[in-house]
């Protein structure tokens, strides 16, 4: 995959205080990987690298509302979420206890995300981005290339991943740019990195990616 900023958009998936501020509700099951990642640090880079080349940014975030709470065929991270209280809002329609809540931007992020250029996709209420528009937002700026980054590695980055290639976009993953859970069956994070190996256009790193966006 040969990187064209001018037809290329960072999708950044879950940016959010649940999963990447050591207070928020799933960080005892990611922070580590967060932490080892240097995940908040290679974000912060790559926001930066993408404004500064005019590439499209674009978020795809998580947001649960009560109903919600009330689906009944779930699967094990579904219960989870819901359990804790992963991303909940008072609503679509309304900020009400939004500010500064897991569902919220990372507080470093909003200056990037809140400039008014940023796409901010409708929620994706499981792993992929099939029931959300950011696939329809990003086709009308001209976009067939897609840098991937965010959470969880093997379970919404993956479904994104898996997603866009389906539909014919060139897909790169930001390997250093990932998180998942550690949990005692397995290390997400590595599980999706070989998967990525076999199915992504491109793996990089946050330094080979920043440098490309600069091209």
């Amino acid at each position: 995959m040969v990187l064209a900023p001018k037809r290329a958009a960072l999708v950044v998936i879950d940016p959010q205080n649940d999963f990447m501020d050591p207070k928020g509700r799933a960080w005892p099951v990611v922070g580590e990987a967060v932490t080892e990642q240097k995940l908040i640090p290679h974000l912060h880079q790559l926001f930066a690298a993408a404004k500064a080349s005019g590439m499209v940014v674009a978020i795809s975030p998580h947001h649960y509302y009560h109903w919600d709470h009330q689906w009944k065929v779930q699967g094990p991270l579904e219960v989870f979420q819901h359990d804790i209280g992963i991303f909940d809002r008072k609503g679509p329609y309304t900020l009400e206890g939004f500010e500064g809540s897991g569902a919220d931007f990372l507080p470093e992020f909003k200056q990037y995300i809140l400039d008014g250029q940023t796409i901010i996709a409708s929620p994706h209420k499981l792993y992929g981005p099939q029931v959300n528009d950011l696939s329809f937002q990003l086709r009308k700026q001209h976009v067939d290339q897609v840098i991937i980054v965010g959470m969880l590695s093997n379970m919404c980055v993956e479904s994104h991943v898996r997603d866009f290639l389906e539909q014919g976009f060139e897909v790169a993953v930001v390997r250093d740019a990932i998180a998942a859970p550690k949990l005692p069956e397995g290390d997400g994070n590595l599980s999706a990195l070989i998967n990525f190996r076999y199915m992504a256009n491109g793996l990089w790193t946050t330094d080979e990616t920043v440098k490309m966006m600069k091209r």
